[in-house]
């Protein structure tokens, strides 16, 4: 489930203060045997007075009950759940959450949901919401689940591919009762074989938007885009266009800004056909006229450059290997993008942007891959841990380098305010579960959260940036076991400035609360 505070994250940079106290706590869980590292998790977060984190191994699925000093109070089991699971995502309320799973058993494949309490307790019996028939193994992930911002619409939605360009997609709208709105089935087309989707994104008012992309081949970006507008309890689609001229985007990320109801669409692009990444394209569609109210291209200077640059990269290729992670609206209209410097390399093959995005290349499961149905990617920020990047390549050592976060601000007309570089160097061999960062909002600044080795061991490292785009970097976080190392990306805040953080001890998962 991805972070409700990855969508909210720069609300408070309207609200500047003064940071106050600089004083930090840090609680351990008890290290459970129970807990392999090999492990999935999700934190489902601060429930009345408890803190829920929901577990899997094989078969096994837990919620462990904690305290606020990460005391253990009860382990919870789910005898219920079928052998055969191959998601789950969670919806908290704060007092009670829904547990949505997918399963199959024989060839039917089923999208289920469960009502708990604060406790781990079953409020209600396990309902199936939908069932599909699928045909094989590689058709069991079919069913996808989205939320809006506040949590009051529920979006579950399925492809099916007819061939290489039709689809299928039925989507099922539900309130935050559970209540279905509105079910609607229609078919669709992508304009060439290679094809892509965007990502699937859903507003407050439960309105759908996503994207199809054309590409000249498999090995190439996207020439053209198109948005597509689902009403909420419509059955037809809005078709918008967008006009590239001369532009070949990379990733096509979209977002809801959902205080003045427009949608914002981020995107590099390039120029050329093999050329670098020159720009980044802004895009804001107005929902409440229907129309286009800014577009713009901000060219990368050789200032931005030098700034992006990795410790060993050029200023003519600085952001050719950069990946948008967030794009965060605020009130006035105004909006962040934070993208960050990410690659691998390995002995037997060369890094390659088309691999990570529509291959699934170093542990990611892009969301273009349409074998998978379009699965929202659990090996970046969305709760899932996966220690030996199953999705990878095997027998082969990869080493994966994640380096500086680049943040830009622009006004509500898509111009450029400000941008700032947050400096990191980070690398791990056949694992990136310790490299990226954790974003999230202190009430007055924007705090990242990211390991920096030092010598031989792995530092939790703090910034901060503020409403103006002056960055602060505080020292190394104190009170630290060295025994304990971080995961900042699957943290999710629970509180204004609490944070739960998974870390490794030994061979074994546990989650710090840190209070800052």
């Amino acid at each position: 489930m991805r972070s409700v505070m990855h969508n909210i994250i720069f609300v408070g940079l309207l609200l500047m203060g003064n940071l106050g106290s600089s004083a930090q706590k840090i609680s351990y869980s008890e290290v459970d045997r129970d807990d392999y590292r090999e492990m999935n998790f999700e934190i489902i977060g601060k429930m009345g007075s408890n803190i829920n984190i929901y577990k899997n191994y094989k078969n096994r699925h837990d919620i462990s009950i904690y305290d606020n000093e990460m005391q253990l109070k009860n382990r919870v089991k789910f005898d219920f759940m079928p052998e055969r699971v191959f998601t789950v995502d969670f919806v908290s309320y704060g007092d009670f959450a829904y547990m949505l799973y997918q399963y199959q058993k024989r060839n039917i494949v089923s999208y289920a949901m469960v009502k708990i309490n604060q406790e781990g307790k079953l409020m209600t019996d396990p309902v199936d919401l939908d069932t599909s028939h699928a045909s094989g193994s590689n058709d069991s992930k079919v069913y996808t689940m989205i939320t809006s911002d506040d949590k009051k619409k529920i979006l579950l939605f399925k492809i099916r591919r007819m061939n290489d360009r039709n689809f299928q997609i039925t989507t099922m709208l539900y309130n935050q009762d559970m209540q279905l709105l509105k079910r609607s089935s229609f078919y669709f087309n992508l304009p060439d074989k290679d094809g892509v989707f965007t990502d699937f994104v859903v507003d407050n008012d439960g309105d759908l938007v996503f994207g199809r992309c054309s590409r000249s081949g498999s090995r190439e970006f996207i020439n053209k885009v198109d948005l597509m507008f689902k009403p909420a309890l419509s059955d037809s689609l809005e078709h918008i266009p967008i006009t590239l001229n001369d532009k070949t985007l990379d990733e096509v990320k979209l977002k809801f800004d959902n205080y003045n109801k427009r949608l914002i669409v981020n995107s590099l692009f390039y120029q050329q056909r093999r050329g670098n990444v020159e720009g980044l394209y802004a895009l804001v569609w107005d929902k409440k006229q229907h129309a286009l109210l800014s577009e713009s291209s901000l060219m990368f200077d050789d200032s931005l450059r030098f700034d992006a640059k990795g410790d060993d990269g050029s200023i003519k290729t600085a952001f050719n290997d950069y990946f948008i992670r967030d794009v965060l609206p605020l009130q006035d209209g105004s909006y962040a993008v934070a993208a960050e410097l990410f690659y691998s390399s390995s002995r037997n093959n060369a890094w390659n942007r088309f691999d990570y995005l529509y291959g699934g290349y170093g542990g990611f499961i892009s969301p273009y891959d349409m074998w998978y149905n379009y699965p929202i990617s659990r090996m970046y920020g969305m709760g899932w841990y996966d220690p030996f990047n199953r999705f990878g390549p095997q027998n082969n050592i990869v080493r994966y380098v994640s380096e500086n976060i680049m943040v830009f601000l622009f006004n509500e007309q898509g111009k450029l305010k400000w941008s700032n570089t947050i400096r990191k160097s980070q690398y791990d061999d056949n694992n990136d579960s310790f490299l990226s960062y954790q974003l999230f909002n202190t009430g007055s600044e924007a705090r990242f959260l990211f390991n920096q080795r030092e010598r031989r061991d792995l530092f939790l490292n703090s910034a901060t940036i503020d409403a103006d785009g002056k960055l602060k970097r505080q020292p190394t976080m104190k009170n630290l076991d060295r025994n304990y190392d971080f995961m900042p990306k699957f943290g999710k805040q629970i509180g204004l400035r609490q944070v739960i953080i998974p870390c490794v001890y030994k061979n074994y998962i546990c989650f710090a609360k840190l209070e800052l």
